[in-house]
């Protein structure tokens, strides 16, 4: 059982041995109600699941959710849903699965670490033992896959390499910290710095692209003054945009190549909004990593997309909940694999 929790919706499926998801429910995470309120839509996801007949079949649950986690306690207090601050999603969650008769045991992921499982287990990091998966949209999250065993860290937070500082000194990132990954290649500091350069949205032609507002939702054209748009540009040669995705890139090869030498990670898996600007986020980061991987045993690092998609939630989280939770002999699928490549 997988539920994924995020700032615009909160989705549940029922996930089989290989990957293939059913049952699958989603609803829209509600605005301007209390902590209670959102939990409410997490019900009714629970609910939608338990009418499936496979709902007897499930012998675990894993749960992904926007951050900040604590996995040690249970909570989570999303930056992106105000209601919920240090909320005991995983109690209450398993509360309510035990109303509905399935008495599972829960495990609780961040989502920078539940991509991490999906891409290990079905997608561009499977077949590595060590591995790096990071997100880059409105901020950048990650996890680390280390002798094929998901390192969550002791609070789930291991791998957050958005908060690694590459600049010493950088401007002051919304953590406290100063130069971080996040303040200088995330959607919303890329269309930042274009802007505070000179760089204005072009007139273009046709609508503007659906990115979000901070650019990192998906495709724009060059009218679109975010990430988006600013990636659109570069594509058609603008020196400022292409110049906000060189410094992007920069700091993300920066932190790659320092993840890579401290644990000896063989791939860094790139998804979220940013990386679909594709060879233009990728280019400089490949150039970049030269300079700063050097030593022998990092220098054939790869750098990939992630391949999941919008399925790296659902997937992730009970890839997590496998990897995470010891097998109950009573009640474990012998023809069940655990989701390691």
């Amino acid at each position: 059982m997988a539920i994924d929790i995020g700032g615009t919706k909160i989705a549940g499926a029922l996930v089989h041995p290989d990957g293939t998801m059913t049952a699958t429910t989603r609803r829209p995470t509600p605005r301007g109600v209390d902590a209670e309120g959102v939990m409410a839509a997490v019900a009714e996801v629970v609910a939608d699941l338990s009418g499936s007949p496979l709902w007897s079949s499930a012998v675990r649950c894993g749960i992904g959710s926007a951050g900040p986690v604590d996995t040690s306690r249970g909570t989570v207090s999303p930056v992106n849903i105000g209601a919920w601050r240090d909320f005991p999603v995983q109690e209450r969650i398993a509360a309510e699965l035990a109303e509905r008769g399935a008495e599972l045991p829960t495990v609780l992921a961040g989502d920078g670490v539940a991509m991490t499982a999906a891409e290990h287990w079905l997608g561009a990091a499977r077949g590595y033992a060590n591995a790096l998966c990071m997100v880059v949209s409105t901020g950048v999250g990650g996890g680390l896959i280390l002798n094929n065993q998901l390192h969550p860290g002791p609070t789930g937070n291991a791998g957050h390499i958005g908060h690694i500082s590459v600049a010493f000194d950088g401007e002051p990132c919304v953590c406290g910290g100063r130069g971080c990954v996040e303040s200088i290649a995330s959607g919303t500091a890329i269309a930042r710095w274009a802007r505070e350069q000179g760089w204005t949205p072009s007139a273009g032609s046709g609508p503007g692209g659906s990115g979000g507002p901070d650019g990192a939702d998906g495709p724009g054209t060059a009218r679109d003054a975010t990430a988006a748009g600013v990636a659109a540009a570069a594509a058609q040669g603008d020196p400022i945009a292409l110049a906000a995705f060189d410094r992007a890139g920069r700091a993300l090869a920066a932190a790659i190549a320092a993840s890579a030498t401290l644990v000896e990670t063989d791939i860094a898996v790139i998804g979220g909004g940013v990386a679909a600007a594709g060879d233009t986020l990728f280019g400089p980061i490949r150039t970049h990593l030269a300079q700063y991987a050097t030593l022998s045993f990092v220098q054939e690092l790869q750098v990939v997309p992630a391949t999941l998609g919008t399925h790296a939630g659902l997937i992730g989280a009970a890839a997590a909940a496998t990897m995470l939770l010891p097998p109950s002999a009573s009640s474990e699928p012998s023809s069940a694999p655990a989701p390691t490549a």
